[in-house]
């Protein structure tokens, strides 16, 4: 029988692997333009296709550009804009649960019912319209995602306040003339904010998926610049004759999401913090 003692050390010794894991990918990520062998976006059809070498260590796609070079770069797009998409609705979330819980009233009521306005939507459905209604594009992929996201960060922010604001030191911060912006930013946030940094790590997945998913569909990043799931969409053509082209953006796709799932579950287990989905 597993004692609660090795489960304990098994969950942290995940929590550092998948650490390191997302920690490497973050620093090619950072370094890709120092490290790449090769211009992402040059193209030269005198070496397309060509297999794997020592001068293109994943070989070349069907523009003669590096895919080791471009899967560097696409790293950065997604990796960096996920990032972002999560600050951004984290803040977001963050300032609408925090007015909403420690208000209450009409306010609250409110912006309640306009979140569950917006979940009552399918996430991707939800995007593709504003996607459609804003333009292609990576930066209105972006604020859609962001503004389909931050509601399920405000509805947890609002339950988690709800609960808090009527402990004992909560009443002796309020007692002692302690103004409301203060009591939210000195004593509820930082009781909140580690159980959502825990659920963040879930939903990076979740914004690497959308991002590679609308750019698959042409709704996201334009060429030629590189991005995962935009390197899919382009070697679709070629999946008979050279299914590298979109194993390679797919295989990295799927361990950057599936580590940040592991370290989200993991994160969440020992926390007790249930997922939304």
């Amino acid at each position: 029988m597993i004692s609660s003692m090795q489960i304990a050390l098994k969950s942290q010794k995940t929590v550092v692997v998948c650490s390191v894991i997302l920690f490497v990918f973050f620093l090619l990520a950072i370094l890709a333009p120092w490290i790449a062998p090769h211009d992402p976006i040059q193209v030269n059809l005198a070496l397309k296709l060509l297999p794997p070498s020592w001068e293109y260590p994943l070989g070349t796609d069907q523009l003669g550009r590096c895919n080791l070079s471009r899967l560097l770069f696409g790293a950065r797009v997604s990796l960096g804009f996920a990032t972002l998409i999560f600050i951004s609705s984290l803040g977001i979330g963050l300032l609408v649960g925090a007015i909403a819980g420690y208000r209450g009233g009409w306010i609250d009521s409110v912006l309640m019912r306009f979140c569950e306005g917006v979940m009552a939507f399918p996430n991707l459905v939800l995007v593709l319209g504003l996607v459609g209604l804003f333009g292609p594009g990576l930066w209105q992929v972006v604020l859609a995602l962001v503004m389909v996201q931050w509601v399920y960060y405000a509805r947890m922010f609002r339950s988690m306040i709800v609960s808090l604001k009527e402990q004992n030191f909560i009443t002796a911060a309020r007692i002692s003339g302690s103004s409301p912006w203060k009591i939210i930013r000195r004593h509820i946030i930082p009781n909140v904010l580690p159980p959502i940094v825990v659920i963040g790590t879930l939903e990076m997945g979740w914004a690497i998926m959308d991002i590679s998913a609308l750019s698959f569909l042409g709704l996201g990043i334009q060429p030629p610049t590189p991005e995962w799931g935009a390197m899919i969409h382009e070697g679709k053509s070629f999946i008979r004759s050279h299914p590298e082209l979109m194993l390679y953006p797919g295989i990295m796709i799927l361990l950057v999401v599936m580590t940040f799932n592991v370290l989200g579950e993991s994160l969440s287990g020992r926390f007790g913090i249930k997922r939304r989905f």
